[in-house]
């Protein structure tokens, strides 16, 4: 019985298709769907696709993936929608800048259905008003935005453009999902001077770093020249530093050798024939003393008796014997000083004898 009734209902549908007239199938149908099914009572709706059933001319209900049942002749299949990603291509169209330049933007729209009543009732064709809406708002925000703005700027003007087709297409039952801008044409004249300024821009560049790097140079000389001269300045502050050591050090050495000299003298002297030994002294300084006549000055003083050697030291040791008799025992140091008074008081006798 089940059978009869199926081939009852199928001869019933298809002979008020054949009288139906095709201007019911409206090009948008097509459109988002190939063909419409046919009211066969047993009705497998694919996945991700929504079947709109209309029961004698008015909605009745969607019918969801899987097995689903339909009355004859009362319910038909009005709209199928489909619910995956719908990419869509946005003709090429000529928007004005903010500074007033014409240009050439095709983009790519990616939206999806979300309720397909909406889809189905809320406009009459959802692509064309979805492409149009997606044309008109692109040309609005491109008018807010400069020729280098839109460049620089491209991905917040496609967020902007789908925020603005969401807020519109919310009671159509789409959702927006992305909007690329694909091509941006721009006029010729406009063209070469954005090349012009590119290549200005470049030279600028070039210029701006070859100072740079001129100036870095020239730092680094002054710096290198700087580090050298402070190297200098110290290396010259060691150098009088270990001099003046040296010099204090020798000045040090040759005291006390002096001094040990004194002790060693004033010794000798104490001993037995230590007389002797100071006339033997102080008759080798006077030989050497007259060997070194004339060499320094032209100017000579001699004494009177020159040739009496023994007199001179005679005389010297007189003077060291007056001096020691006055000092018992005086120190190396004051011995050292009488002795040199001694043989200056000589010399200027001397020099006072001689015409």
């Amino acid at each position: 019985m089940l059978r009869t009734l199926c081939r009852t209902g199928g001869a019933i549908l298809l002979q008020a298709q054949r009288s139906t007239p095709r201007l019911l199938v409206t090009p948008v149908q097509q459109r988002w769907a190939s063909s419409l099914p046919m009211n066969t009572v047993i009705l497998f709706v694919p996945q991700q696709e929504a079947w709109v059933v209309e029961r004698m001319g008015r909605f009745h209900r969607i019918l969801e993936p899987g097995l689903n049942f339909l009355i004859p002749l009362l319910d038909r299949i009005r709209y199928v929608q489909s619910l995956k990603e719908i990419v869509i291509d946005v003709p090429e169209q000529s928007a004005v800048s903010l500074d007033n330049v014409t240009l050439q933007i095709d983009g790519v729209l990616y939206l999806r259905i979300l309720d397909p009543f909406k889809a189905s009732y809320g406009v009459e064709d959802p692509e064309y008003a979805v492409t149009q809406l997606a044309q008109t708002t692109m040309r609005s925000e491109l008018g807010k935005l400069t020729l280098d703005k839109v460049f620089r700027e491209r991905e917040s003007l496609n967020s902007n453009i789908v925020h603005s087709i969401n807020q519109a297409s919310d009671e159509w039952g789409i959702r927006c999902l992305r909007y690329e801008i694909k091509d941006i044409h721009v006029p010729p004249r406009v063209k070469e001077s954005m090349q012009m300024q590119v290549e200005a821009e470049r030279k600028k560049r070039a210029t701006v770093l070859e100072s740079e790097g001129t100036r870095e140079a020239a730092i680094n000389v002054a710096e290198g020249r700087k580090q050298a001269q402070i190297l200098a300045s110290e290396g010259e502050k060691a150098e009088q530093i270990n001099k003046a050591a040296g010099e204090a050090q020798a000045v040090l050495a040759k005291a006390e050798a002096k001094a040990k000299a004194i002790r060693m003298l004033s010794d000798a002297l104490t001993e037995q024939n230590g007389n002797a030994a100071a006339s033997l002294s102080v008759a080798e300084q006077y030989v050497s003393a007259f060997s070194n006549l004339a060499k320094q000055s032209n100017t000579i003083l001699l004494p009177s008796n020159t040739g009496d050697i023994s007199g001179m030291v005679s005389q010297a040791m007189t003077i060291y014997s007056t001096l020691s008799k006055t000092s018992q025992k005086p120190s190396p140091e004051e011995l050292q000083e009488k002795t040199e008074e001694a043989l200056s008081h000589l010399e200027s006798s001397e020099e006072q004898r001689t015409p």
